[in-house]
């Protein structure tokens, strides 16, 4: 059985891997071909040339941007989730605030870091504040369908048996509500690193949007494609993560 699973993810592995080693290929064949210029268009050879050189200092600059995601993952997550449940129970407060909440997401990001510097510094606490924000509606906006997305027969069942809004939540809301909340979770990994990332393009003098802003200023563009990969491949690795919780805590749902 393990031995089936391992093969199997080895067959859905080697058909992502087979297009990226294509696509490297051919992108090293044009740019050498057409002798394009490196500040516009790098071979993939020297940003990986790069990528190793420079490692030990970039992991750093992601580390600090991770640190900042997370933590910004963490708060708003938490704050989301006790929100929608508010929000569940009280269509009145659903009704005042939810359109707050939206006006709150479609502002984008970019144009709230100046003020979210001016307000918290240009430490780390700006950079978290940035990635909070964009990772709270995700999860306020699947929690509260998934803890309202219930059986109305199931629920007068509870009632018919005497529960309180206590044992309806923790026995039949929430565990309806769980593969909602982790598809939010999911969507939020992502979204607080690019949140850390935009809050580092304003007023940052580390983390990995720093090394992509001044390799933006001094046109080297390998090493602003290092930046780029390795944002990539830790937003890639926090979403792995999430997912690897999911499927020990919702363990009945289908992949």
């Amino acid at each position: 059985m393990v031995e089936k699973n391992i093969k199997g993810r080895l067959k859905e592995s080697i058909t992502p891997i087979s297009f990226f080693v294509g696509i490297l290929l051919i992108w090293e064949i044009v740019v050498s071909v057409t002798n394009y210029p490196e500040y516009l268009l790098p071979k993939p050879t020297r940003i990986i040339n790069q990528l190793i050189t420079n490692f030990d200092s970039l992991l750093l600059h992601t580390g600090i941007t991770m640190s900042e995601a997370v933590i910004g993952f963490i708060i708003a997550n938490t704050l989301a989730f006790l929100a929608a449940v508010v929000f569940a129970h009280s269509k009145t407060i659903e009704k005042g605030l939810y359109p707050y909440a939206v006006a709150l997401e479609t502002t984008p990001i970019i144009a709230m870091a100046p003020l979210l510097i001016l307000w918290f510094g240009t430490d780390i606490g700006s950079k978290i504040v940035a990635a909070a924000i964009v990772a709270f509606f995700p999860m306020l906006v699947n929690t509260v369908k998934g803890l309202k997305a219930i059986d109305e027969e199931t629920l007068d069942l509870f009632r018919s048996l005497f529960a309180n809004k206590w044992q309806i939540f923790i026995k039949l809301r929430l565990p309806n509500a769980l593969p909602y909340i982790f598809s939010a979770l999911k969507t939020s990994a992502a979204l607080s690193v690019i949140g850390a990332i935009v809050g580092e393009f304003v007023g940052a003098n580390k983390g990995i949007g720093y090394v992509i802003l001044i390799s933006t200023y001094h046109m080297e563009t390998v090493k602003m494609f290092t930046g780029i990969i390795m944002s990539a491949v830790a937003g890639m690795l926090f979403f792995w993560v999430v997912s690897l919780i999911e499927k020990k805590v919702v363990f009945w749902q289908k992949s």
